[in-house]
């Protein structure tokens, strides 16, 4: 499968890249400059030079699923929290949907759909989170929505809890990635949104019991 990782610069996204590799699948890595090219490429992926916030409609052509794996970074301010986790996800679905895609996984964030539940820059950051998840939901794309809580860098067990709502707790981004690339094709999961932590299941397992 052809899967362009948007944000595949991020640490989230470089495990993305490799995973997908690993898995058999074809990945293509979206970044923004010309010196990250040459990570992607050591990565395992094809590196495409593209920017959420102008057109992207190169990327995504030919692809056959897209994920998005950005996020603005917690050192920047709001301005551009809402040009890249709102504005730049809603550009890449509707260049998803465009071309003809179908299959665009999510990463969003635990608490989303509550964007109280944050305070200061944390509460704007979940608020455009829901607003793309919102988007998302209302297009003819077999989405699925992964929102994890807080992430580590820790290595990954493979073992996670997944649902509707879950306590909110933390989960090592190597398990994130592997349960998005599950998604891929798992139809459970098509058309869904979940929540997950580390947890006691395996991450298919866990998946086919939402």
């Amino acid at each position: 499968m052809k899967v362009l990782v948007a944000g595949a610069n991020g640490t989230t996204g470089r495990l993305l890249i490799e995973l997908l590799k690993s898995d058999g699948h074809e990945p293509f890595g979206m970044v923004r400059k010309e010196e990250q090219k040459s990570t992607i490429e050591e990565l395992g992926g094809t590196p495409v030079l593209a920017d959420l916030t102008k057109e992207t409609g190169h990327a995504v052509k030919g692809m056959d699923a897209v994920i998005f794996a950005a996020g603005s970074g917690s050192g920047t301010g709001s301005d551009q929290t809402t040009a890249v986790d709102r504005d730049g996800a809603i550009n890449l679905i509707k260049e998803t949907e465009r071309f003809g895609q179908k299959k665009f996984v999510m990463l969003s964030s635990i608490s989303a759909d509550d964007p109280s539940q944050g305070s200061g820059t944390m509460e704007h950051y979940l608020k455009m989170k829901q607003e793309a998840d919102e988007y998302l939901r209302g297009t003819e794309l077999v989405y699925t929505i992964v929102r994890p809580g807080y992430l580590t860098n820790d290595a990954g067990t493979s073992k996670i809890e997944a649902a509707e709502k879950v306590e909110v707790a933390s989960i090592p981004r190597a398990d994130v990635a592997k349960t998005m690339i599950a998604t891929l094709e798992e139809e459970n999961t098509y058309h869904k949104t979940f929540e997950m932590i580390s947890g006691d299941t395996q991450i298919e397992e866990a998946l086919k019991n939402l």
